[in-house]
């Protein structure tokens, strides 16, 4: 039993610290490709935002339709380029984030719909215009652990970390972390889901009130 229990301890320290190298890096490659083809189209193309800037959640229908396409597409060339070498990844990962729900919300978000069964018709690949948000939602969840865990240890910013001998993460998911992340998270949730992203916020400031007030 002993060693049983001990072989499987050692193997899954092994593929923990193996992944620490080579699973961020597969998410990198994948998003850092579709992100940087996704900004050289825009750079080669002719500006089409002005033709759904009302669908642009606040505050990104503010922002005149030309400063908002150069803005999507140079983070896009940037920021895939940031993800491939693994540099600000954590910003770069979380900018992308955001601008991928923009674009759910303009383009692949089902318009007019009523209830979560018509909701989830959108939950498709397709050319019909709103309702095909899938692929897009697909990369939201592959953002996400670069978001949290950043780029990995095969990247420029664990060189960088290295060279200045930083000190390694401890993970702390106490009430600070939690308050703040539900807090930041909820105006991004809102753009597509406006009630559930005010609810998210709201607990999140909640929880940030309720550390303070008990020390």
């Amino acid at each position: 039993m002993f060693d049983r229990k001990y072989g499987l301890t050692t193997l899954r320290n092994r593929l923990q610290g193996i992944g620490a190298w080579v699973a961020p890096l597969g998410l990198r490659l994948v998003l850092a490709w579709e992100f940087f083809e996704a900004g050289r189209e825009k750079l080669r193309g002719e500006n089409w935002f002005g033709q759904i800037m009302e669908a642009f959640p606040f505050p990104f229908d503010r922002i005149p339709a030309d400063l908002s396409w150069a803005m999507a597409t140079w983070f896009e060339l940037i920021g895939g380029i940031a993800l491939l070498i693994g540099l600000c990844t954590r910003f770069f990962a979380a900018s992308l984030f955001v601008l991928t729900v923009v674009a759910i919300a303009a383009v692949h978000w089902p318009t007019d719909w009523m209830g979560l069964a018509q909701l989830a018709q959108g939950y498709a690949i397709s050319d019909d215009g709103a309702g095909n948000y899938k692929l897009p939602l697909i990369f939201l969840v592959m953002l996400l652990p670069l978001i949290f865990n950043g780029a990995g240890r095969l990247s420029v910013d664990a060189l960088f970390a290295r060279l200045a001998a930083m000190p390694s993460p401890r993970p702390q998911g106490d009430v600070l972390g939690w308050g703040t992340v539900l807090l930041v998270s909820g105006p991004v949730v809102a753009m597509l889901l406006p009630l559930p992203g005010a609810l998210i916020s709201a607990a999140g400031a909640m929880t940030l009130l309720a550390r303070r007030w008990l020390g």
